[in-house]
């Protein structure tokens, strides 16, 4: 056959030709275009001047803004520049971006700040430092210009990357270096956000085209001079130690260069440490895995290889009738009042283990050489990774070189960097350079995932249908139930800790991802029985409170989607409203289901109130992708525990995730509340959904769901 050399931009194009089709590619600006291959680490034109650890202007006129959050699929990479040239007052056409070196943090006493991306938190944690930034430099840059033409520096304008007073004029770049040694006497003030100019229109991102071309690096495009690859076997069920294993089974296989053993430590009780496994190395990751399935291995699985997702669901129920934390009281007696009321609702609602299912695999690749150790890999936290693999090898930070390309998915698991200590210790076993790349399957089984949760709530309802007083206990967290808007008067919210032996991390949303599932149906429960519209009941329990912008965003909620409960048998539409890292966010889902149960979602009206908005185009994106990640939890997900590991719904063929079909119309509409509040635009759209479906489910079909994943359900009506 010939030889040829197939790109993922060739590929797409030739086949949309093939196909009869056509395809059109976008291109943000000339400034993505120049970003390489490797934008994070992009190096900038030799004699480029930093004015600042933010900011590099280039002879020609380009601006390098220093990122110190990682890109993954969050719009960091354009968010940011955006704040800090809100205040420079660049041409957006000259600006590109680069990954704020780790190694110069890490010695320097955390120069970049907080360089951890989750929460939501770029905006939130970062806006009034970026725009500092920016501020500096463009003072700095006026300056020069002032000292260089002899005029008073009131009298300079910085616009576009110029810089003008009278007839004098001139590029930033003219004035980069004078003004990378002058120091200001105070820090300018920023600019508010009424004075905004540039934050708040819609900016295509600056890592569109790079993913659209193929040219966009991530840890899983990692290659290194000499490097060969692991691929890793673990116990199926946490804490389970290796027997046996046959190396000399595979010895002859083709490629094969080593085989060793990890041993987690004795008093390793973390998600992050270390766990029993064994490791298969070799010139290339296929000959390594299918080497490693082939090599005979006898497992002790120990005591918990009989845990049954049955026995988890019968354990955290009964978890409910153990008191807890108290996590939110509000008036007095509650449960006194509910004991008395003759008008009292009750529910239980649980649900499943979920993973991440990053679509990058979990992968690492580490170097370690003398007095130098090179770390390759996708993480949320580029400190929290180099902290794990100094642990690891008993180093010093400062030996550690952590390259960050993009990230394939991230959502909270990218944190626990225990792929970077496992593949930190096969280096260290082996002396080679090695790129570890785990499976799907020991992905999902060595992975930390969103809690199982349970909840039970009660409630009593006045004479009048309202509410008097509402409790709550669960297993998961207390957030969404201990956070209720709605103004009702007394209120006692419990959080019961149960633990098992399957480990547990931040996930996309955390806490209100499960419990607004809980919350909000209960609302909608507590609506009907009274004989009110579930929206009306929203808005009249947000009125004459402390959450003007919760009623706003359900009146705006109502204007938009078009709610009603007078919808033919099969049809329905469902509310939920929820809050989540600073931002309050409102679904209506609009569905059909047949009558044999097939269910349909057919459009999602999403409303948020994140306070202020940088990006319009990234919120959508967020909002959209938000929804589609949070269907295929609610509706297709749930990790299902057997033998005490995952191993019956391990990959895409049995854990099943949303696919192009299953993706509705996502109607993105804004409620902003502005002030002080700036939210967070990652998390908060996975919060309401769920439960806004399950109303949905309700209406069109009459049935009341209080489990997911909702496809195990019969939704068939007559």
């Amino acid at each position: 056959m010939t030889h040829m050399e197939l790109t993922r931009r060739s590929f797409v194009v030739t086949a949309a030709a093939a196909a009869g089709g056509g395809i059109m590619l976008g291109v943000a600006s000339a400034n993505a275009a120049a970003i390489n291959g490797s934008p994070w680490m992009s190096p900038t034109t030799k004699d480029g001047t930093e004015i600042n650890h933010w900011v590099v202007i280039d002879p020609d006129g380009a601006v390098t803004v220093r990122i110190s959050y990682t890109e993954m699929g969050n719009g960091a990479m354009t968010a940011i520049p955006m704040i800090l040239n809100e205040e420079l007052s660049a041409d957006w056409g000259m600006i590109r971006a680069e990954f704020a070196n780790v190694n110069r943090h890490v010695t320097n006493d955390n120069l970049w700040g907080r360089m951890a991306t989750g929460g939501s938190g770029t905006v939130r944690s970062g806006r009034v430092l970026f725009q500092q930034a920016g501020a500096s430099v463009r003072e700095r840059l006026k300056a020069a210009a002032a000292a260089a033409w002899g005029v008073d520096v009131s009298t300079v304008v910085a616009k576009d990357s110029m810089l003008m007073s009278g007839s004098n004029h001139g590029m930033y770049a003219d004035f980069a270096t004078a003004a990378a040694s002058i120091a200001l006497a105070e820090e300018p003030a920023i600019k508010t956000p009424d004075q905004f100019e540039f934050l708040g229109t819609s900016v295509v991102r600056l890592d569109n085209p790079l993913k659209v071309n193929g040219s966009a690096k991530y840890g899983i495009d990692t290659r290194i001079p000499g490097m060969v690859y692991a691929a890793v076997a673990t116990p199926a069920v946490r804490d389970g130690k290796v027997k046996s294993y046959d190396a000399a089974a595979i010895a002859d296989r083709p490629g094969i260069l080593q085989v060793v053993e990890l041993v987690q430590h004795p008093d390793a009780t973390e998600r992050r440490d270390v766990r029993n496994g064994v490791v298969v190395i070799a010139d290339t990751w296929y000959r390594a895995k299918t080497a490693l399935e082939l090599m005979p291995i006898e497992w002790d699985l120990g005591p918990n290889s009989n845990v049954t997702q049955e026995g988890l669901e019968v354990m955290f129920t009964a978890a409910l009738d153990t008191p807890g934390e108290v996590r939110r009281e509000e008036g007095s007696d509650t449960l006194g009042i509910i004991s008395r009321s003759n008008n009292v609702m009750t529910a239980d609602f649980i649900r499943p283990f979920e993973p991440h299912v990053c679509m990058e695999p979990f992968n690492c690749t580490v170097s370690i050489g003398d007095n130098r150790v090179d770390l390759h890999v996708s993480t949320q936290n580029p400190p929290g990774a180099v902290q794990s693999i100094t642990d690891q090898l008993g180093i010093d930070p400062g030996m550690v070189h952590l390259h960050t390309p993009f990230i394939g998915g991230g959502f909270g698991r990218r944190f626990s960097h225990d792929e970077v200590r496992q593949a930190a210790e096969i280096a260290r076993l082996s002396g080679l350079p090695v790129k570890m790349v785990w499976t799907r399957e020991e992905d999902i089984m060595q992975g930390s995932h969103r809690p199982m949760g349970a909840a039970r709530i009660m409630a009593a309802l006045g004479d009048d249908g309202l509410p008097t007083a509402i409790w709550s206990r669960n297993t998961a967290h207390y957030r969404a139930l201990a956070e209720m808007p709605y103004n009702i008067p007394n209120q006692h919210h419990e959080l019961t800790k149960t633990a098992s032996h399957i480990p547990t991390t931040a996930h996309r949303a955390p806490g209100t991802n499960v419990n607004s599932f809980t919350s909000e149906q209960f609302v909608d429960e507590m609506a009907l029985a009274a004989g009110w519209d579930p929206l009306e009941w929203r808005i009249h329990m947000t009125t004459n409170n402390d959450k003007a912008d919760w009623n706003l965003m359900f009146r705006t909620l109502k204007s938009v989607s078009g709610f009603t409960t007078d919808l033919p048998r099969g049809e329905g539409i469902g509310v939920a409203g929820a809050y989540d890292h600073g931002s309050i966010v409102a679904n209506a889902v609009h569905i059909s289901v047949s009558r044999r149960g097939q269910l349909r979602i057919n459009k999602v009206d999403v409303v948020l109130d994140a306070g202020h908005i940088i990006n319009p185009l990234g919120a959508v994106t967020q909002m959209e992708g938000g929804t589609g990640f949070e269907i295929s939890h609610t509706l297709l997900g749930g990790l299902t525990v057997s033998d005490g590991s995952f191993h019956k719904n391990n990959n895409y063929d049995t854990f099943h995730m949303a696919r192009i079909a299953d993706m509705p119309e996502v109607a993105v509409h804004f409620s902003l509340s502005g002030g002080e509040k700036w939210g967070g635009c990652g998390e908060p759209p996975v919060a309401a959904f769920g439960a806004a479906l399950a109303n949905a489910i309700f209406f069109a079909t009459g049935k009341r769901l209080r489990s997911t994943p909702i496809s195990k359900h019969d939704l068939s009506w007559s």
